[in-house]
């Protein structure tokens, strides 16, 4: 764990409020995405993450027993939103149908953020969108949240082995779906080949 968070941890211990502020300004994102990810409802989301900073400062007094804030979060972010999930499948299981609110996202396009490189960023989200789900939550926690292997498999309950594999299978499917080879460069197909010659 980086020096900072330790000193925003001590700060916390010490009943520092600009030092929990701090924690949730580097944290809140990541966290708010992974509690997304699993609940599938941003209001949820944000609640889940709101109620565990609350419940961390209220138990501030014990916070020096936390070894890795940040995987200490996760795990609590983790278990409360498949607890919101329970909660929210007994819900609807005693809900007539007539009452369920069922809502369709908006599609949304801004032309001006369709430009240059949209074609290959919506190939590289289609393609990890694609993965499995395991596989999936574990690459998006390895690179978009930028946690340790070691850190992911102490969140998910698995092995730092599983969490190699995984990475290895989402990165090879990647590859596969926008057709790079493994040195980055996109494999000439007929088409391509067509449009040079």
């Amino acid at each position: 764990m980086t020096d900072s968070l330790l000193n925003i941890q001590q700060g916390i211990a010490e009943g520092n409020e600009h030092s929990l502020a701090e924690l949730y300004r580097l944290l809140s994102k990541r966290l708010h995405h992974f509690a997304r990810i699993i609940t599938r409802s941003q209001e949820m989301a944000e609640e889940i993450v709101d109620n565990v900073f609350v419940k961390l400062w209220s138990n501030r007094h014990r916070i020096h027993e936390v070894e890795n804030i940040t995987v200490y979060l996760y795990v609590a972010v983790k278990n409360r939103s498949l607890n919101a999930i329970s909660q929210k499948a007994n819900e609807l299981i005693r809900a007539p149908f007539d009452d369920l609110d069922i809502e369709t996202g908006p599609v949304v396009t801004d032309p001006y953020n369709q430009l240059v490189t949209s074609e290959m960023m919506k190939r590289m989200q289609q393609a990890v969108e694609n993965l499995p789900a395991r596989c999936k939550m574990i690459f998006k926690l390895v690179r978009e949240d930028g946690l340790k292997h070691r850190e992911v498999a102490e969140i998910l309950n698995i092995s730092i082995n599983t969490v190699d594999v995984q990475m290895a299978i989402a990165i090879k499917k990647i590859c596969t779906e926008l057709q790079l080879d493994r040195s980055g460069r996109n494999r000439f197909t007929p088409a391509a080949q067509a449009k040079q010659s």
